[in-house]
């Protein structure tokens, strides 16, 4: 039998594992879980945080799901998942193996994700200014630091180790005693300089910051260790790449041109494009820009406009419904709320409603909320709201990465990827209508391919 590459993405909502033969980049299994890991928040500061217990337990229910025989002849391992977001862990005691063929966290933090709100504008005006072109926002992994520091020093006195979800599994696989971490990770974090691969360590030990969690950075594509257990039948030894960004995983699935624009929509949204290889990003953060320049591979960048608000804005429409209804008595547990609306919205071709669904602002400008304008007697159907939100969601992206601005650069074709455009015909038709180019949808356009890929691509 041949040899395999694993392939695993810690998504914000479900955790997903591909089985990638060697050599023909071919798909030969993959299995997807949901992983409902959120944690409540009734602490009054925003709080975003998730379970890594329930996190990890949906990564063995998606392995065990996987063939025995061919996770029995994996060549490689690989790991990406949500960026930016911070988990705390114990050195030398972060799992329990005592299950025999995989592993449950022990002596971690609760994972603060990405969506965490605690960083107040005030408090990031606070921090010390980044030697670097990207700036930092709340969710960032240096942020939430910072505020730990300021409100709960004591909370970080009882770690040795800190990461991002997908780190965590990384040192938990090779028995690492610290974390190793790529530049695709650490630029998400915060206070990264990309262009000499270094932490802004000067800066951080003058305002205070426990340097000693930062995690030690390695090219992305590097191997930082092997299995040193068997794990759901992968044998010990196997070699595991340092882990990479789920976002660029995701476009190195799919984008097979430089002529390629890579729009993707799910939890959040992001489109981008490759800059030249010569590209050089600003020395210092351009806080009111809308486009962001993040690390890739070989040294390379991508222009990304990343917005905060994509699939969650249609996921907050649904739920707003569901919780309406309850309010009128009636209880509604309906699996198909979401098809149905995006029927009436097929019903309904086009729609003179405009919707802004920045309902958890934008980095670059988060106190810019979302609106409802140009309200009718004739436009308040469900077929009305649902269409125009859609189109919102696409329209917010275009207006953080004007379509201008990608035939400038020379891109001739977009590809879409991501769970909302894939279940959502509606959002796709607006994204057809919003861009004059060649429209494709990426067959393997995920995260979990991608890292995969990038591993196989680097043997």
């Amino acid at each position: 039998m041949s040899n395999f590459i694993l392939g695993i993405d810690l998504g914000t909502t479900s955790v997903k594992a591909v089985l990638l033969a060697a050599g023909c980049r071919t798909v030969a299994a993959g299995h997807s879980e949901p992983t409902a890991a959120d944690v409540s928040d009734d602490s009054g500061i925003k709080a975003k945080e998730q379970d890594p217990g329930l996190i990890i337990n949906a990564v063995n229910r998606c392995l065990a799901q996987l063939p025995g025989d061919k996770l029995q002849h994996v060549s490689r391992v690989g790991l990406t998942g949500q960026m930016h977001g911070v988990l705390f862990w114990k050195a030398n005691s972060g799992c329990d193996w005592s299950n025999g063929n995989y592993f449950t966290p022990r002596d971690t933090s609760q994972l603060v994700t990405w969506q965490d709100g605690r960083c107040s504008s005030d408090f990031l005006s606070s921090l010390p200014k980044p030697e670097s072109h990207l700036g930092v926002s709340t969710g960032f992994g240096c942020a939430t630091i910072f505020w730990y520091m300021k409100h709960r020093p004591q909370f970080l006195e009882d770690f040795s180790v800190a990461g991002t979800i997908q780190d965590y599994v990384v040192s938990m696989l090779c028995g690492l005693d610290s974390c190793v971490m790529t530049p695709q990770n650490a630029a998400s974090w915060g206070f990264f300089n990309t262009t000499s691969s270094q932490w802004n360590e000067n800066t951080l030990k003058a305002a205070g910051f426990p340097v000693r969690l930062l995690p030690r950075c390695v090219p992305p594509g590097a191997l930082v260790g092997q299995t040193h257990s068997a794990w759901h039948g992968v044998p010990a030894g196997t070699p595991v790449g340092a882990a990479l960004g789920d976002f660029q995983c995701s476009v190195y699935s799919c984008m097979s041109s430089p002529a390629d624009a890579v729009l993707n929509i799910s939890t959040s949204a992001q489109l981008t494009f490759a800059m030249p290889a010569d590209f050089t990003p600003p020395d210092s953060p351009q806080l009111e820009s809308s486009t962001s320049y993040f690390p890739y591979f070989d040294s390379s960048y991508l222009a990304v406009a990343a917005s905060l608000n994509g699939g969650n804005a249609l996921a907050t429409f649904v739920e707003t419904l569901t919780a309406w209804m309850k309010e009128l008595g009636v209880e509604s547990r309906d699996p198909c709320m979401y098809e149905k609306l995006i029927g009436s919205a097929l019903n309904q071709d086009s729609s003179d409603l405009m919707v802004s669904p920045t309902i958890l602002g934008e980095r670059h400008h988060p106190l810019r909320l979302g609106q409802v304008t140009n309200i009718s007697a004739s436009n308040l159907s469900l077929g009305h709201v649902f269409r125009a939100l859609c189109r919102g969601v696409v329209s917010n992206v275009t207006s953080m990465m004007p379509v201008e601005h990608l035939q400038r650069a020379g891109v001739r074709r977009l590809v879409g990827s991501g769970s909302a455009l894939a279940r959502n015909e509606v959002l796709r038709q607006e994204v057809e209508r919003a861009f004059p180019l060649q429209v494709v949808y990426g067959q393997n356009a995920d995260s979990a391919v991608g890292v995969a890929m990038a591993l196989c691509d680097r043997i």
